[in-house]
């Protein structure tokens, strides 16, 4: 465990180098921008055709992805356990990061 995930944390901005601490190989990465993209295509296939069920195949597309870059590739526990909230909203930033073609590690120092 690492000496920030020890500390308590108060806010997103204390969260996100966190995040970016716990999703720190390029391949963990990779899968969570597929999960999230995955998810977002089949929550608005869900909302676009009604068919309701599609929302559990975004859930389980989103998580599954991403857990599994965890304990596979990152050899760590979600974050999402611990934070769920704040995982979210930071899942949603590094995706729009990745989706836009910015460099995730330069982000680090930003809030």
């Amino acid at each position: 465990m690492s000496e920030r995930a020890s500390q308590p944390i108060r806010s997103f901005a204390e969260f996100w180098p966190y995040y970016l601490q716990e999703h720190s190989r390029p391949a963990t990465r990779a899968w969570h921008w597929l999960g999230t993209t995955g998810a977002l295509v089949l929550l608005a296939g869900a909302a676009a055709f009604r068919q309701w069920w599609l929302l559990l195949a975004g859930l389980a597309c989103g998580y599954g992805l991403a857990w599994f870059s965890h304990f596979v590739i990152e050899r760590n526990r979600p974050a999402t356990f611990k934070h769920p909230l704040w995982s979210l909203l930071a899942d949603l930033k590094m995706w729009y990061l990745l989706s836009t073609c910015q460099r995730v590690q330069d982000q680090e120092a930003q809030p």
